[in-house]
């Protein structure tokens, strides 16, 4: 049963890992390219769009916005820009077409660049045509600038400080009343097994006298 519930842990671990990895904000320095707006049908990659523009209606197909972007190594990063709203994950984004208008306004060439620290969540997969979700932007002084990801940081320890609370109100709970349940249950075990011994004692002592097999 030890490897069942290791098995357990592990895709528990995984699992948190992933929905953390995914929703929490991260950033890019990137130098922005163009700015577009496409039509989507979506399929399986539903899920992984946000919600239609603040005041819109749900549809099978709609336009999605996207920044387009080039890092400082050359590599390309495509952003869909989309309001979250009060949906999952909570991000409270109603600004898209602001935030559309400001990228524009942030195009630049390679050979003056300007460089932009895109925050975002989500994941790119060219296979599913899934983008991360642009919710904020500012100007850096280059690719190297410094970002410290401060609501991670803080995130991570106000869940540290949960967990460890929590682990210890189990801690708690376990000794006051699991422990003491346990330990009636092994004394009744201890007593019926001597109980047990005993009478398995009288019975052979009852055959041997029956059958005469003690002389």
């Amino acid at each position: 049963m030890r490897w069942i519930k290791w098995i357990v842990i592990i895709v528990l671990v995984l699992l948190v890992a992933g929905v953390s990895h995914y929703t929490l904000p991260q950033r890019d320095i990137v130098r922005i390219i163009s700015v577009d707006q496409r039509r989507e049908d979506f399929g399986i990659n539903r899920i992984f769009y946000a919600n239609p523009d603040s005041g819109s209606t749900a549809q099978p197909n709609r336009d999605v916005r996207y920044i387009n972007t080039s890092m400082s190594d050359g590599s390309i990063m495509v952003y869909r820009n989309e309001d979250t709203g009060l949906s999952w994950p909570f991000y409270f984004k109603f600004d898209s077409a602001d935030l559309s208008a400001r990228a524009e306004t942030l195009i630049s060439t390679e050979d003056n660049p300007t460089w932009v620290a895109i925050r975002h969540y989500g994941w790119r997969f060219h296979y599913w045509s899934i983008y991360p979700n642009a919710t904020s932007m500012k100007i850096v002084d280059g690719p190297e600038a410094r970002l410290i990801p401060w609501f991670n940081i803080i995130f991570f320890i106000i869940i540290g400080l949960f967990g460890l609370g929590l682990f210890r109100l189990i801690q708690r709970f376990k000794r006051r009343r699991i422990d003491p349940v346990l330990e009636d249950i092994e004394d009744a075990w201890d007593g019926a097994s001597d109980r047990a011994g005993q009478a398995g004692g009288r019975l052979s002592r009852f055959w041997k006298k029956t059958t005469g097999s003690d002389k």
